[in-house]
């Protein structure tokens, strides 16, 4: 992966809030499955082919450590930040952060299992490339 993070830019619409107005806390889980996908789509990793292909496969989280340190509101526009933290075998680990301009509001350590045949297995080396690519 680049050593710089993939961005994502989201705006916050009427149903990413709650009934004050401010981003419910489940709408940042969404916002982070959005930057995540569209990281993989630009390492040239598309998930409906790979759901179609011969040998079917997917990532699926296993876990997410989360912290939520500021609120955004209806039409703030937001940036999902995208870092591969740590990549193994058969899983790999994703920091991601929400800003809104330079104030950090969500942090995230997301681990990912490659998931095949409905089992964690082992990424395939084209996959750990792409992954791995500086």
């Amino acid at each position: 992966m680049p050593p710089t993070p993939h961005t994502f830019p989201v705006r916050v619409y009427y149903e990413d809030t709650d009934f004050s107005g401010v981003v419910y806390h489940a709408s940042y889980l969404r916002f982070m499955e959005r930057g995540r996908t569209e990281l993989l789509r630009s390492l040239g990793i598309d998930q409906r082919a790979a759901f179609s292909s011969e040998s079917p496969f997917g990532f699926a989280v296993r876990g997410m450590n989360i912290e939520f340190l500021k609120a955004a509101s209806m039409d703030d526009v937001l940036t999902v930040e995208t870092t591969l933290a740590q990549l193994g075998g058969a899983s790999l680990e994703l920091a991601q952060r929400i800003l809104r301009g330079h104030d950090v509001l969500v942090t995230a350590l997301v681990r990912v299992a490659y998931v095949s045949q409905g089992r964690a297995a082992r990424m395939p080396d084209f996959v750990r490339k792409k992954l791995a690519q500086p």
